[in-house]
């Protein structure tokens, strides 16, 4: 593993993509832990006398420059939490002669912010043209945004492919934690996958049934398992397409003999809003004008039956739709249950990470991964581009 170890950075401009994929409202940012968990690889450049310049995307602009997109109030919390100055180099276009000057202007110990990757369109497309533009503003290159290390882009693919390139402290982190599960996990290993579509998850299924010793399936991706069972699920989300795939799933996991937790109880309400009346029902009784938001109360016993009995847990998505209340209930008991587990627990990212911060049970779990997608490949066994390209630089 090609980590800053191995860097040699005293005088050196370092190009820095990092994750500042932060929510905001309104402009204001509204949880800064992606910003923060940058902080130990961002200072120990500084502190050992490079010139950083980070580079992160923020939202979905489609390669154009969008002032809500802007990485603006991202780079004065940055120096807030850093207690030096950040400075922002906004340019819509990302890299320009002016940036080229500002970059040149730098000295030791000092950082600046680039604007938004993604205002650019050869940044999702991994452009050359676009990437040159980027390696021509440094010397190294670090990679610490293990979020997007799944995606081929011009900040981390086609930097690591032009400059001598290194992993951050928080991939690092990451990769160590993942990397026990991947060689020899202890055993029994447990699986817990949420969300809303099978299609998303796919590729994780099919791979983990052939890994775990347990798999659980909740969330609204359950329904269409419910529904190839043959069980009525009313207005819940149900892919009409993925059926068929359901039932082949299910045969293998019969196959195989491992343990299989579906929903055997769920909370219905006639649709997804917060207060709304809700009941709780055994998944025979699903009412055909209803839907299911949530797993019940007997099925969170089993799931947190099979997790006491765990060595290993990984979680990757919610149980229902735990933002909107009363429909929280599930994911919350999922997350009590890993809290109060002696198992290796690792969270894949996304919401089901979310939902462990905001429950403040982050301290109980061994890892909470800050990328959903860049987890879920992982542990499918997948080479992630972001990181290949580092170590075969």
């Amino acid at each position: 593993m090609k980590t800053l170890d191995q860097a040699q950075v005293k005088g050196k401009t370092v190009l820095v993509r990092v994750d500042f994929n932060v929510p905001m409202k309104d402009g204001v940012i509204t949880d800064d832990r992606r910003i923060v968990q940058s902080l130990e690889t961002i200072e120990e450049l500084l502190d050992k006398g490079g010139k950083v310049v980070l580079l992160s995307h923020l939202g979905r602009p489609k390669g154009e420059a969008r002032e809500e997109f802007s990485l603006k109030p991202v780079a004065e919390k940055l120096a807030e939490l850093l207690g030096r100055e950040v400075q922002f180099l906004k340019d819509d276009k990302v890299v320009s002669d002016q940036v080229k000057t500002w970059v040149g202007e730098l000295k030791e110990g000092e950082v600046a912010l680039l604007e938004n990757t993604r205002f650019n369109p050869g940044e999702e497309k991994n452009e050359d043209d676009f990437g040159k533009n980027l390696a021509s503003l440094g010397d190294i290159y670090v990679n610490d945004a293990f979020g997007t290390c799944h995606r081929a882009h011009a900040s981390n693919v086609g930097l690591a492919s032009r400059l001598p390139s290194y992993l951050g402290r928080l991939i690092e982190k990451e990769l160590k934690a993942f990397q026990p599960i991947l060689e020899d996990p202890q055993r029994p290993y447990l699986a817990i996958l949420g969300g809303a579509k099978v299609s998303d998850k796919i590729g994780i299924l099919n791979h983990l049934i052939d890994q775990v010793d347990g798999l659980v399936v909740v969330g609204a991706m359950a329904f269409t398992f419910l529904k190839a069972m043959g069980l009525e699920t009313g207005h819940s989300l149900v892919e009409e397409d993925k059926l068929d795939l359901a039932r082949d799933l299910m045969e293998k996991i019969a196959d195989r003999e491992i343990e299989f937790i579906l929903p055997v109880d769920v909370v219905v309400a006639k649709e997804l809003k917060e207060g709304i009346a809700s009941k709780v029902v055994p998944i025979e009784e699903i009412d055909k004008d209803l839907a299911g938001f949530d797993i019940g109360p007997e099925t969170v016993k089993r799931i947190a039956l099979s997790v006491s009995k765990a060595a290993t847990v990984v979680w990757n998505g919610p149980a229902g739709a735990f933002e909107t209340k009363p429909f929280d209930k599930g994911t919350e008991g999922i997350a009590q249950a890993l809290a109060e587990s002696k198992a290796f627990t690792v969270i894949g990212g996304g919401d089901s990470a979310a939902a462990i911060q905001e429950l403040g049970l982050e301290d109980k779990m061994d890892h909470i991964s800050t990328g959903g997608g860049a987890s879920l490949e992982l542990l499918e066994g997948k080479d992630l581009p972001g990181i290949v390209a580092v170590e075969r630089s």
